[in-house]
Protein backbone atom coordinates (compact mmCIF):
# COMPACT_ATOMS: atom_id res chain seq x y z
CA UNK A 1 0.00 0.00 0.00
CA UNK A 2 1.79 3.98 -0.76
CA UNK A 3 2.10 6.01 2.07
CA UNK A 4 -0.21 8.78 1.68
CA UNK A 5 1.36 11.99 2.25
CA UNK A 6 -1.03 14.29 4.68
CA UNK A 7 -0.42 18.00 3.52
CA UNK A 8 -2.30 19.45 6.97
CA UNK A 9 -1.64 23.34 6.59
CA UNK A 10 -2.03 25.56 3.48
CA UNK A 11 2.73 26.82 4.11
CA UNK A 12 3.10 22.79 3.56
CA UNK A 13 1.19 22.99 0.24
CA UNK A 14 2.71 26.40 -1.08
CA UNK A 15 5.77 24.64 -0.38
CA UNK A 16 5.22 21.74 -1.88
CA UNK A 17 4.04 23.77 -4.95
CA UNK A 18 6.81 26.60 -4.43
CA UNK A 19 4.67 29.41 -4.08
CA UNK A 20 5.02 32.24 -2.28
CA UNK A 21 3.49 32.00 1.42
CA UNK A 22 1.20 35.27 1.91
CA UNK A 23 -0.91 34.24 4.17
CA UNK A 24 -0.91 31.71 6.29
CA UNK A 25 -4.34 29.81 5.93
CA UNK A 26 -5.22 30.46 2.53
CA UNK A 27 -3.87 30.31 -1.11
CA UNK A 28 -5.19 31.33 -4.41
CA UNK A 29 -2.89 30.82 -7.70
CA UNK A 30 -2.60 30.00 -11.10
CA UNK A 31 -1.30 26.57 -11.67
CA UNK A 32 0.34 27.69 -14.99
CA UNK A 33 3.15 29.47 -12.24
CA UNK A 34 3.32 26.60 -9.84
CA UNK A 35 5.62 23.67 -8.70
CA UNK A 36 4.18 20.11 -10.19
CA UNK A 37 3.30 17.92 -7.78
CA UNK A 38 4.90 14.32 -8.07
CA UNK A 39 2.45 10.86 -8.62
CA UNK A 40 1.64 9.75 -4.83
CA UNK A 41 -1.30 9.92 -2.43
CA UNK A 42 -2.22 13.22 -0.59
CA UNK A 43 -4.52 14.15 2.20
CA UNK A 44 -5.07 17.47 2.47
CA UNK A 45 -6.53 18.84 6.08
CA UNK A 46 -8.09 21.73 4.40
CA UNK A 47 -11.22 22.74 1.28
CA UNK A 48 -9.35 22.97 -1.92
CA UNK A 49 -11.28 24.56 -5.66
CA UNK A 50 -9.45 23.78 -8.63
CA UNK A 51 -11.02 25.09 -12.09
CA UNK A 52 -8.86 23.17 -14.63
CA UNK A 53 -8.24 25.20 -17.92
CA UNK A 54 -7.11 22.12 -19.60
CA UNK A 55 -7.34 18.26 -20.46
CA UNK A 56 -4.89 17.68 -17.81
CA UNK A 57 -4.00 14.23 -16.91
CA UNK A 58 -5.91 11.00 -14.50
CA UNK A 59 -6.78 11.52 -10.64
CA UNK A 60 -7.55 8.49 -8.04
CA UNK A 61 -10.34 9.63 -6.16
CA UNK A 62 -12.49 7.53 -3.79
CA UNK A 63 -13.57 5.02 -5.97
CA UNK A 64 -13.03 6.41 -8.63
CA UNK A 65 -10.44 7.53 -11.80
CA UNK A 66 -10.91 10.61 -13.55
CA UNK A 67 -9.35 12.19 -16.38
CA UNK A 68 -9.92 15.86 -16.18
CA UNK A 69 -11.09 18.19 -19.00
CA UNK A 70 -11.25 21.91 -19.61
CA UNK A 71 -13.81 23.88 -17.09
CA UNK A 72 -13.97 21.49 -15.17
CA UNK A 73 -14.36 22.74 -11.24
CA UNK A 74 -13.67 20.28 -8.44
CA UNK A 75 -14.02 20.36 -4.76
CA UNK A 76 -12.07 18.57 -1.84
CA UNK A 77 -12.65 18.91 2.03
CA UNK A 78 -10.53 18.68 4.83
CA UNK A 79 -9.41 15.09 4.92
CA UNK A 80 -10.33 13.71 1.76
CA UNK A 81 -7.40 11.75 0.01
CA UNK A 82 -6.34 12.04 -3.65
CA UNK A 83 -3.63 9.63 -5.62
CA UNK A 84 -2.47 11.80 -8.70
CA UNK A 85 -1.20 9.18 -11.47
CA UNK A 86 0.57 10.00 -13.93
CA UNK A 87 3.89 8.84 -15.69
CA UNK A 88 5.29 12.55 -15.27
CA UNK A 89 5.08 15.02 -12.69
CA UNK A 90 1.23 16.70 -12.26
CA UNK A 91 1.31 20.05 -13.56
CA UNK A 92 -2.18 21.19 -14.49
CA UNK A 93 -3.22 24.42 -16.10
CA UNK A 94 -5.89 26.27 -14.35
CA UNK A 95 -6.37 27.91 -11.26
CA UNK A 96 -6.81 26.48 -7.48
CA UNK A 97 -8.46 28.35 -4.11
CA UNK A 98 -7.22 26.52 -0.71
CA UNK A 99 -8.28 27.51 2.56
CA UNK A 100 -8.28 26.16 6.04
CA UNK A 101 -11.36 25.90 8.22
CA UNK A 102 -9.50 28.51 11.04
CA UNK A 103 -9.48 30.87 7.74
CA UNK A 104 -13.38 31.57 8.10
CA UNK A 105 -14.02 30.61 12.10
CA UNK A 106 -15.57 33.35 13.05
CA UNK A 107 -17.55 34.37 10.10
CA UNK A 108 -21.42 33.76 8.44
CA UNK A 109 -19.37 31.53 5.88
CA UNK A 110 -18.11 29.13 9.16
CA UNK A 111 -21.66 28.17 10.00
CA UNK A 112 -22.93 27.81 6.66
CA UNK A 113 -19.83 25.87 4.95
CA UNK A 114 -21.05 22.43 5.80
CA UNK A 115 -23.92 23.07 3.72
CA UNK A 116 -22.13 22.96 0.36
CA UNK A 117 -22.15 19.86 -0.12
CA UNK A 118 -20.48 19.47 -3.11
CA UNK A 119 -17.08 19.18 -0.87
CA UNK A 120 -17.53 15.81 -0.32
CA UNK A 121 -18.97 14.84 -3.67
CA UNK A 122 -16.76 11.63 -5.62
CA UNK A 123 -14.41 13.30 -8.71
CA UNK A 124 -16.42 12.13 -11.15
CA UNK A 125 -19.41 14.49 -10.02
CA UNK A 126 -17.44 17.51 -10.82
CA UNK A 127 -18.97 20.14 -11.95
CA UNK A 128 -18.07 21.19 -15.51
CA UNK A 129 -18.36 24.87 -16.56
CA UNK A 130 -19.77 27.08 -19.55
CA UNK A 131 -17.15 29.80 -20.97
CA UNK A 132 -19.10 32.37 -19.33
CA UNK A 133 -19.48 30.41 -15.64
CA UNK A 134 -16.02 29.73 -16.09
CA UNK A 135 -15.23 33.74 -16.49
CA UNK A 136 -17.43 34.10 -13.34
CA UNK A 137 -15.13 31.91 -11.46
CA UNK A 138 -12.25 33.03 -12.64
CA UNK A 139 -13.31 36.71 -11.81
CA UNK A 140 -14.03 35.97 -8.25
CA UNK A 141 -10.24 34.00 -7.75
CA UNK A 142 -8.53 36.56 -9.59
CA UNK A 143 -10.60 39.11 -6.54
CA UNK A 144 -9.13 37.00 -3.50
CA UNK A 145 -6.05 36.69 -5.07
CA UNK A 146 -6.26 40.46 -5.53
CA UNK A 147 -7.13 41.09 -1.99
CA UNK A 148 -3.58 38.60 -0.93
CA UNK A 149 -1.50 40.63 -2.39
CA UNK A 150 -2.83 43.80 -0.55
CA UNK A 151 -1.40 44.41 3.20
CA UNK A 152 -3.90 43.07 5.83
CA UNK A 153 -6.37 45.15 7.26
CA UNK A 154 -9.62 45.20 9.16
CA UNK A 155 -11.50 44.52 6.25
CA UNK A 156 -9.27 42.35 4.37
CA UNK A 157 -10.74 38.80 5.78
CA UNK A 158 -14.61 40.05 5.99
CA UNK A 159 -13.69 40.73 1.76
CA UNK A 160 -11.91 37.53 0.90
CA UNK A 161 -14.66 35.68 3.11
CA UNK A 162 -17.57 37.15 1.35
CA UNK A 163 -16.18 36.48 -1.86
CA UNK A 164 -15.37 33.12 -1.27
CA UNK A 165 -19.01 32.66 0.22
CA UNK A 166 -20.50 34.49 -3.61
CA UNK A 167 -18.43 31.89 -5.37
CA UNK A 168 -19.65 28.90 -3.38
CA UNK A 169 -23.14 30.33 -3.75
CA UNK A 170 -22.76 30.33 -7.93
CA UNK A 171 -21.11 27.16 -7.42
CA UNK A 172 -24.44 25.28 -6.13
CA UNK A 173 -26.36 27.81 -8.97
CA UNK A 174 -24.57 25.65 -11.45
CA UNK A 175 -24.84 22.74 -10.18
CA UNK A 176 -28.76 23.14 -10.05
CA UNK A 177 -27.99 23.95 -13.52
CA UNK A 178 -26.20 20.62 -14.74
CA UNK A 179 -28.88 18.76 -12.67
CA UNK A 180 -31.54 19.88 -15.51
CA UNK A 181 -29.33 19.92 -18.60
CA UNK A 182 -28.07 16.22 -17.47
CA UNK A 183 -31.93 15.47 -16.86
CA UNK A 184 -32.08 12.12 -18.98
CA UNK A 185 -28.99 10.71 -16.69
CA UNK A 186 -30.70 12.17 -13.47
CA UNK A 187 -33.63 10.48 -13.99
CA UNK A 188 -32.12 7.01 -14.76
CA UNK A 189 -31.06 7.61 -11.34
CA UNK A 190 -33.48 8.29 -9.59
CA UNK A 191 -35.17 5.08 -11.24
CA UNK A 192 -32.70 2.78 -10.09
CA UNK A 193 -32.55 4.07 -6.51
CA UNK A 194 -36.27 3.47 -6.64
CA UNK A 195 -35.76 -0.09 -7.79
CA UNK A 196 -32.97 -0.73 -5.67
CA UNK A 197 -35.01 0.46 -2.91
CA UNK A 198 -37.99 -1.64 -4.07
CA UNK A 199 -35.95 -4.95 -4.07
CA UNK A 200 -34.11 -4.54 -0.92
CA UNK A 201 -37.35 -4.61 0.91
CA UNK A 202 -38.63 -7.41 -1.13
CA UNK A 203 -35.68 -9.59 0.28
CA UNK A 204 -34.50 -10.62 3.18
CA UNK A 205 -31.48 -7.58 3.49
CA UNK A 206 -33.97 -5.52 6.28
CA UNK A 207 -33.38 -8.52 8.44
CA UNK A 208 -29.89 -9.13 7.62
CA UNK A 209 -28.81 -6.01 7.33
CA UNK A 210 -31.39 -3.50 8.95
CA UNK A 211 -32.70 -0.58 7.40
CA UNK A 212 -30.98 1.09 4.21
CA UNK A 213 -29.20 4.09 4.57
CA UNK A 214 -28.98 6.82 1.63
CA UNK A 215 -24.99 5.77 1.51
CA UNK A 216 -26.01 2.17 0.67
CA UNK A 217 -27.65 3.03 -2.31
CA UNK A 218 -24.73 5.91 -2.83
CA UNK A 219 -22.65 3.01 -2.84
CA UNK A 220 -24.78 0.51 -5.46
CA UNK A 221 -24.92 3.24 -7.60
CA UNK A 222 -21.46 4.57 -7.50
CA UNK A 223 -22.33 7.96 -6.09
CA UNK A 224 -21.68 9.92 -3.08
CA UNK A 225 -24.22 9.84 -0.47
CA UNK A 226 -24.46 13.66 -0.74
CA UNK A 227 -24.37 13.95 -4.69
CA UNK A 228 -26.97 11.05 -5.04
CA UNK A 229 -29.03 13.11 -2.13
CA UNK A 230 -29.17 16.31 -3.72
CA UNK A 231 -29.94 14.60 -7.03
CA UNK A 232 -33.22 13.02 -6.28
CA UNK A 233 -34.07 16.20 -3.97
CA UNK A 234 -33.69 18.34 -7.21
CA UNK A 235 -35.71 15.69 -9.46
CA UNK A 236 -38.36 14.62 -7.14
CA UNK A 237 -38.76 17.53 -4.55
CA UNK A 238 -38.07 15.03 -1.47
CA UNK A 239 -35.13 13.96 0.43
CA UNK A 240 -33.36 10.85 -0.19
CA UNK A 241 -33.67 9.45 3.34
CA UNK A 242 -37.75 11.05 3.04
CA UNK A 243 -38.09 8.35 0.08
CA UNK A 244 -36.48 5.85 2.06
CA UNK A 245 -39.29 6.28 5.46
CA UNK A 246 -42.12 6.71 2.75
CA UNK A 247 -41.62 3.23 1.38
CA UNK A 248 -41.26 2.11 4.72
CA UNK A 249 -44.36 3.28 5.98
CA UNK A 250 -46.34 2.32 2.73
CA UNK A 251 -45.19 -1.31 3.20
CA UNK A 252 -45.69 -1.04 6.95
CA UNK A 253 -49.41 -0.20 6.06
CA UNK A 254 -49.74 -3.63 4.07
CA UNK A 255 -48.28 -5.64 6.71
CA UNK A 256 -49.69 -4.52 9.77
CA UNK A 257 -53.25 -5.89 8.35
CA UNK A 258 -51.61 -9.28 8.77
CA UNK A 259 -53.52 -10.05 12.16
CA UNK A 260 -50.77 -13.42 13.04
CA UNK A 261 -47.70 -10.95 13.05
CA UNK A 262 -47.36 -8.64 16.13
CA UNK A 263 -46.28 -5.26 15.96
CA UNK A 264 -43.17 -5.84 16.96
CA UNK A 265 -42.65 -8.58 14.49
CA UNK A 266 -43.59 -6.06 11.37
CA UNK A 267 -40.79 -3.61 12.84
CA UNK A 268 -38.22 -6.38 12.73
CA UNK A 269 -39.36 -7.58 8.97
CA UNK A 270 -38.73 -4.20 7.59
CA UNK A 271 -34.77 -3.84 9.56
CA UNK A 272 -35.89 -2.08 12.77
CA UNK A 273 -33.65 -2.96 15.72
CA UNK A 274 -35.98 -1.82 18.31
CA UNK A 275 -39.99 -1.64 17.59
CA UNK A 276 -40.47 2.08 19.86
CA UNK A 277 -38.41 3.14 16.86
CA UNK A 278 -40.55 1.66 14.29
CA UNK A 279 -43.35 3.11 16.85
CA UNK A 280 -42.17 6.42 16.24
CA UNK A 281 -41.65 7.09 12.56
CA UNK A 282 -45.09 5.41 12.07
CA UNK A 283 -47.02 7.96 13.83
CA UNK A 284 -44.85 10.51 12.59
CA UNK A 285 -45.72 10.01 8.99
CA UNK A 286 -48.98 8.96 9.53
CA UNK A 287 -50.22 10.43 13.03
CA UNK A 288 -51.18 7.28 14.20
CA UNK A 289 -49.58 4.39 16.48
CA UNK A 290 -49.26 0.96 14.41
CA UNK A 291 -51.31 -0.44 17.18
CA UNK A 292 -54.11 2.19 16.53
CA UNK A 293 -53.61 1.72 12.47
CA UNK A 294 -54.44 -1.40 12.72
CA UNK A 295 -57.58 -0.93 14.87
CA UNK A 296 -58.62 1.77 12.50
CA UNK A 297 -58.85 -0.40 10.26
Amino acid sequence: MKDILKVETISQYNALKDIPNRHPLITCFDSADAKPLKSGKFNFGFYAIFLKGVNCGELQYGRNTYDYEAGTLVFMGPGQAVEIKSQKDYNPKGNALLFHADFIKGTPLASKIHSYTFFSYELNEALHLSEKEQQIVKDLFSKIDYELEQSIDKHSKQIVCNTIELLLNYCERFYERQFITREVLSQGVVSNFERMLHAYFNSEKPQKIGLPSVSYFAEELNLSANYLGDLIKKETGKSAIDHIHLKLIDLAKDRIFDADKSISQVAYELGFKYPQHFNRLFKKNTGYTPSAYRNLN
